[in-house]
C-alpha cells in the first residue's frame, strides 16, 4: 500500500508519515525543504514541491507511483482578529489552504487507485456553524473554502469512487505557537484509523482526529 503525504517535514504531517511506516505503508513524503527528522523516518522525499505552484505538483506526479491514500497535510495559519485584519494574510492563506489541495488533487487524481482515499486536512475553525469565538478571519475563510472544494471534489469523484475525506484537530504544533489539546502523534494515531477505516459511503464527511463528525 502507498501513501502519499503532501506537506511532510514537520508537525502533522511528518507524525502521520512516521505513523503509516509503522503500520507497513510504503509513504512518499513531499515538502519545500526537507527536515532531519524527516530524513530519519525511512519515507520517499521528494523536496521542491510547493502546493502553490501546480508545475511543482504535476512534475512530481509524472515519477510518482501509482496511489492508495493520498494526504494533503500543507497549511499555514496567520492569526488575526477584527481589529487586526490584513487582506494579503488573507489572501496568503487562502492561496495555501484552500487553492493548495485543490492543485493537488488535480495534479494527482489520476495516480490516485480507483476505490482509493484522498485526505485533505481541514480545521474544525472552518465549520460555520461551530464558530462560536469569532476572530481569525484568514484561517477560517480559507479553510471553510476548503471545505466546499472537498465537497465538491467528493461528489466530482464518486464516478472513479474515490472517497475524499476532511480532517481536523486542534494539535500542539509550530504552527499553532505550541498551543493545542493533543500532540502530532495523538491527532496521526486518529487520522491513521479515519484513512484506514472509513469507506466510500463516508465521502465528502468532516472527521475530528478523535472520530467525531463535525457539521458544516
Amino acid at each position: 500500500m502507498h501513501c502519499v503525504v503532501i506537506g511532510a517535514n514537520r508537525g502533522i504531517g511528518l507524525a502521520l508519515v512516521k505513523k503509516f511506516i509503522a503500520g507497513g505503508y510504503k509513504v512518499t513524503a513531499t515538502c519545500r525543504k526537507s527536515s532531519d527528522q524527516l530524513k530519519q523516518t525511512g519515507a520517499i522525499i521528494i523536496e521542491g514541491v510547493d502546493v502553490t505552484k501546480p508545475d511543482s505538483l504535476k512534475e512530481f506526479a509524472k515519477s510518482c507511483d501509482e496511489i492508495d491514500l493520498l494526504i494533503h497535510n500543507a497549511g499555514i495559519l496567520i492569526g488575526d482578529r477584527y481589529e487586526t485584519i490584513d487582506i494579503n494574510n488573507i489572501k496568503s492563506q487562502f492561496e495555501v489552504n484552500t487553492l493548495g489541495p485543490l492543485y493537488t488533487v488535480m495534479s494527482l487524481k489520476d495516480k490516485v487507485k480507483r476505490g482509493g482515499k484522498i485526505g485533505l486536512m481541514t480545521s474544525r475553525m472552518g465549520s460555520i456553524t461551530d464558530n462560536t469565538s469569532g476572530g481569525q478571519y484568514g484561517y477560517r475563510v480559507s479553510k471553510a473554502g476548503l471545505n466546499a472544494i472537498g465537497k465538491s471534489l467528493a461528489e466530482d469523484l464518486k464516478a472513479e469512487e474515490k472517497t475524499v475525506l476532511l480532517h481536523p484537530g486542534y494539535v500542539r504544533t509550530e504552527m499553532t505557537n505550541g498551543n493545542g489539546l493533543i500532540d502530532p502523534d495523538e491527532s496521526a494515531a486518529g487520522l491513521f484509523q479515519i484513512m484506514k477505516n472509513k469507506t466510500f459511503s463516508d465521502t465528502g464527511t468532516f472527521w475530528h482526529t478523535i472520530g467525531e463528525e463535525l457539521p458544516w
